[in-house]
């Protein structure tokens, strides 16, 4: 899944609900389920997420919606070692190229 988000420091709940397609409260449980996933709060108490946040976002999404795991399966995978999110890095950095390629074939 490639993501269209700007380059930031520090993204809403709304702006990531958007970019995967699922619902802020659907973050929010992803929040309390994931240790990984740990965004800032504001003193307002909004949520602000960091690229690295949106980075284990979308590992979550990958495994649980993409790859169906379970909740306890993806948190098992995410435990399991960093080779793991290695190949996962790479995989999106490939969707990234493979989209950035695609918007250059429609322009010619």
């Amino acid at each position: 899944m490639h993501l269209n988000l700007p380059e930031k420091r520090y993204y809403g709940i709304g702006e990531l609900a958007k970019a995967f397609g699922v619902n802020p409260s659907l973050i929010r449980f992803w929040e309390k389920e994931f240790d990984l996933l740990r965004p800032k709060k504001n003193a307002k108490g909004n949520r602000k997420f960091t690229p690295e946040d949106v980075k284990n976002l979308s590992m979550i999404y990958h495994l649980v919606k993409e790859r169906g795991f379970t909740l306890e399966g993806a948190k098992t995978q995410i435990k399991e070692g960093k080779h793991k999110t290695q190949d996962f890095e790479l995989i999106q950095k490939l969707e990234s190229i493979k989209a950035q390629l695609l918007r250059i074939k429609e322009q010619l």
